[in-house]
């Protein structure tokens, strides 16, 4: 998927007074729904491409959602959804590869191996941030979106439970559940690394 901006894209579209409202609501938001996108993905262009698909189905059905509403809880909704979906066709389908990308393999391979690098800077490169990436990532689903919504992006629990779609209460045992598990996860990272030394 070729990713381009949103105002490359709204270029398509006749504007409109639907085109003036949609960007007036929704176009500030996107800031906050592209980190979302970043931290659910962890790559760069997967992001990007996640959060172009929530934008053009959010204009899409710009008729659907009722004006007065929380705008950043419908749009979270539409990309949670998209990158279900998207998860989903992806397991089911399986792995392409272009045969371009496969011919001079060998001697790819071949010259990349013999490349001199730093080989402390390559293991200690990122190093904290990959392990606590990490750490999120293996949260369990329902813990991992309001931790990441909260703790990283810093949305009120009332917007969470719009998001979630589900009681504050169990927005804030969510949280805790999920701080505790990441705390677990995170301690036993700084056990290791000798940053903890008593219990």
């Amino acid at each position: 998927m070729i990713v381009v901006s949103w105002l490359e894209m709204t270029a398509l579209f006749k504007t409109s007074a639907k085109q003036d409202e949609f960007n007036r609501e929704a176009i500030p938001h996107m800031d906050i729904l592209y980190n979302y996108a970043l931290r659910m993905t962890n790559n760069k262009e997967d992001a990007s491409d996640l959060l172009q698909d929530t934008f053009l189905k959010a204009f899409r059905f710009w008729d659907k959602y009722e004006k007065g509403t929380n705008i950043r809880a419908w749009l979270f909704r539409i990309m949670k959804n998209s990158y279900i979906n998207r998860y989903r066709k992806e397991v089911k389908e399986p792995g392409k590869v272009a045969y371009d990308e496969v011919k001079d393999f060998y001697n790819t391979v071949r010259d990349e191996a013999s490349e001199a690098n730093d080989l402390q800077e390559t293991v200690f490169k990122n190093l904290f941030e990959d392990d606590v990436a990490r750490a999120i990532a293996e949260l369990p689903e329902d813990f991992r979106t309001v931790v990441i919504l909260c703790d990283l992006e810093g949305l009120p629990y009332e917007e969470i439970a719009e998001f979630v779609e589900c009681p504050l209460g169990t927005v804030r045992s969510r949280l805790h559940r999920g701080r505790r598990l990441l705390r677990e996860k995170l301690t036993d990272y700084a056990r290791r690394r000798g940053y903890v030394t008593n219990d």
